[in-house]
């Protein structure tokens, strides 16, 4: 009987047994399909992100706007380098090059540059005849705009081509207009490409927010600069030309507006002390002014007791 029970008991255990693997089974594949689907979820959840992201980040022609704004200040502070290099070879003197106050950056260059990637970065770099074309057209319309604006805004001619074959106002010509072509093709072919590349390393080195905050503390800084330059201009302006009493196109708005800025002792004061006649001249040497009748009168050579430049040198080494 003993026998027979324990033969049960282990006939009974082992069912018991295969019952539990039986049950237990399914709940394995159950756990199984609960990690697989966390991890499915998960990942859409990170899809999700990244398309929310791409939501919120602004774009020009899917260039985003942080990388413009980073364009723009690297772009300006080398146009700023080669303005001076150029000054410095063909005119033998170190001069202010700069289109602001107190940075050191040259805005036609940045300007320029960004409105050149956001429209021609799609165009194969291949095609080297379409980058010229494109490159000539919107450095040449480029160009143009920001010396009217210069003129209506700043009371200043930035540059005069007046002389230069096939020129249009003065503002542009056919010599540069084959240069902002030129340029263009260096400029996505070449240049732009290993910009993009240090910018992406230097986005992996630090987090966004560091980025953005210092992109965004340069525009700010650039924005104020342009506005302080903006007011300098004009009270230096109006002041060369009521104090020489040179002949220009409506005279007597520009003698108001004299009277508005120099009668008030106070804000006179200040202009002379930081905007003084050696602050503009030393800044900006190439300042001139166009009278009525035509002729170009450069602001410098009302001053002749103030240098424009730093300092000159002589190429004309003898040995």
């Amino acid at each position: 009987m003993k026998r027979k029970e324990s033969k049960k008991e282990i006939k009974n255990e082992t069912e018991a047994e295969l019952e539990t693997k039986v049950e237990t089974e399914p709940e394995i594949e159950t756990e199984k399909d609960l990690n697989s689907k966390m991890e499915a979820s998960s990942e859409e959840v990170i899809e999700v992100e990244k398309e929310k992201n791409k939501k919120k980040t602004w774009t020009i022609n899917q260039v985003s706007i942080w990388r413009i704004l980073a364009y723009f200040a690297i772009y300006s502070f080398l146009g700023f380098v080669i303005e001076t290099t150029y000054g410095l070879l063909t005119k033998g003197q170190l001069e202010s090059r700069q289109s602001f106050l107190y940075g050191p950056f040259c805005g036609i260059y940045g300007v320029g540059a960004v409105i050149m990637i956001v429209v021609l970065h799609r165009i194969d770099r291949t095609k080297k005849w379409k980058l010229f074309l494109g490159g000539f057209i919107v450095g040449s319309i480029t160009e143009y705009v920001v010396s009217l604006v210069g003129e209506l805004l700043f009371n200043v001619k930035w540059w005069d081509y007046s002389n230069m074959f096939l020129s249009i106002g003065g503002r542009i010509c056919l010599y540069f207009s084959i240069f902002w072509g030129i340029l263009a093709i260096y400029l996505i072919g070449h240049l732009n490409p290993k910009i993009d590349r240090l910018l992406d390393k230097i986005k992996g080195k630090f987090s966004p927010k560091v980025l953005k905050g210092a992109i965004l503390f340069i525009t700010i800084f650039l924005f104020l600069d342009c506005c302080i330059t903006a007011f300098a201009l004009k009270a230096f302006h109006v002041r060369m030309v009521v104090e020489n009493d040179i002949d220009v196109p409506n005279k007597e708005s520009v003698v108001e507006q004299y009277h508005q800025l120099y009668d008030n002792e106070g804000m006179s004061n200040f202009i002379h002390r930081f905007f003084g006649d050696k602050k503009m001249i030393r800044t900006f040497p190439n300042l001139k002014v166009e009278d009525k009748n035509g002729n170009m009168i450069y602001f410098d050579s009302l001053l002749p007791d103030i240098q424009a430049y730093y300092f000159k040198v002589d190429w004309n080494l003898k040995g």
